[in-house]
């Protein structure tokens, strides 16, 4: 692709509101799309059959790299099948697998992979690695994780919300997709995804890379955030410098205190407290974070939503959120997880299949929440 820039995604920050509408959209339509391939076809009757279409097959012929230098459940299994739907592949390379980091500098092997492949989902240790892979990738590269950030995660997160929309009520779920099939000039792909009122969203845990991009993306689309976190670990001031940069720490409340953090919250999320590599600082932790188990007393104490509903990356331990909660209705950590798939094949769709994560496109994009 001489002459033209090559597309990296790092966080949600880098991306407008109307992008991020944009991949949220997709994901949804994506999964409408895919779904039904997806059944055993005979539970499907012949006209359902006749009406099956392929998902985009951007991927077709291509292999996507995954660099990761640390464990994953979620973010593989998306990749690999996300990849698949897509017509491509995704080539799993583990620390163990390639020269990174014993025999060959990123900058080299990001050239090698780029020969190769036509992307590269990393997951790693600091964040300067992906951006020293993006510096030097003649592909584009997904942030799959790193320490400071988590894109794919807060895509899932928000897919997950604007599908329950109907437990916030205030705000029908559309039926329609006409705004997409003219937007698009292509033919209905199933329900619009449904509009989200503004919510009120609480994290209680440590300031680590999913809250990072939950601050720099939520209070965008209309979101206010309440943040609870020991003074000892609050967000880096690369961070927070984003966060201000994008006006983002006007609708951000941030203090010590999970109850008061819980005031008024519609949604309630929580992360691992002790991330990879923090297994030394285990002790100090717990200590720290003692109190901020998520559970029915502690949200009933601070005055949260009666209807509340609770989510978390996961993996989970149980001394960040209790079984009552974890597993009950107000649950939608599984739902959640699922949608780690069709956010990131949306991602991978439009990142690396096209080259097109612009705000235009094959997404309908309303503006009228982003004002």
């Amino acid at each position: 692709m001489a002459g033209r820039a090559v597309p990296h995604l790092m966080t949600l920050a880098d991306l407008s509101v109307p992008q991020i509408k944009r991949l949220l959209v997709h994901s949804h339509n994506l999964k409408q799309v895919s779904l039904p391939w997806l059944e055993p076809h005979g539970s499907l009757g012949q006209k359902k059959m006749q009406r099956l279409r392929l998902p985009s097959q951007s991927l077709f012929n291509k292999t996507i790299a995954l660099l990761f230098s640390k464990r994953s459940t979620r973010t593989r299994l998306s990749a690999e099948t996300g990849a698949t739907l897509l017509g491509g592949r995704a080539l799993f390379l583990g620390q163990d697998d390639i020269q990174l980091g014993v025999n060959e500098s990123p900058r080299d092997t990001a050239r090698v992979i780029g020969g190769m492949c036509q992307g590269i989902f990393a997951r790693v240790g600091e964040h300067e690695e992906i951006e020293e892979l993006a510096k030097y990738s003649p592909v584009p590269v997904l942030n799959a994780l790193s320490s400071l950030w988590h894109p794919t995660q807060i895509l899932a997160d928000l897919l997950t919300l604007h599908e329950n929309a109907h437990l916030f009520a205030a705000v029908e779920a559309e039926a329609s997709t006409e705004n997409d099939k003219a937007a698009s000039g292509r033919p209905k792909q199933g329900p619009t995804l449904p509009d989200l009122r503004p919510l009120t969203v609480a994290y209680v845990g440590d300031s680590a890379n999913v809250l990072h991009d939950m601050l720099v993306t939520y209070p965008r689309l209309g979101h206010q955030l309440r943040v609870a976190s020991p003074d000892q670990y609050r967000a880096p001031a690369e961070v927070w410098k984003r966060v201000e940069e994008l006006g983002c720490d006007k609708g951000i409340w941030w203090g010590n205190d999970p109850k008061e953090a819980v005031q008024g919250a519609d949604v309630v999320v929580t992360d691992t407290w002790i991330s990879m590599g923090q297994e030394a600082e285990k002790e100090d932790r717990l200590k720290a974070f003692t109190g901020y188990q998520v559970t029915e007393e502690l949200c009933r104490e601070g005055g949260a939503n009666p209807d509340w509903k609770f989510l978390h990356c996961l993996p989970r331990k149980p001394h960040e959120v209790d079984d009552e909660v974890f597993y009950g209705p107000r649950s939608l950590v599984f739902p959640e997880a699922d949608n780690r798939k069709w956010t990131i094949m949306a991602a991978f769709d439009l990142l690396f299949g096209k080259w097109d994560i612009s705000a235009e496109g094959s997404a309908a994009i309303s503006e009228k929440k982003s004002k």
